[in-house]
């Protein structure tokens, strides 16, 4: 389960779709270098993205591994 406190790298590497998901969102994580260290709920935050429909989203991904 993808929670706030989730590393935007792994969520990127557990689910394939996340990039699209995170892009949707107005997000362009996967080619940030704060992608690495920088949580869900801080990502987020910086873009003024709904958490809680983000979280909902990313959740509903199948995991790739």
């Amino acid at each position: 389960m993808i929670t706030k406190e989730t590393p935007i790298i792994v969520v990127l590497r557990s689910h394939i779709q996340a990039k699209e998901v995170l892009v949707s969102h107005g997000m362009s994580c996967s080619g940030c270098m704060g992608s690495a260290t920088e949580t869900i709920a801080n990502a987020a935050k910086i873009h003024g993205v709904n958490i809680d429909a983000l979280l909902a989203e990313l959740n509903s991904l199948k995991s790739e591994k």
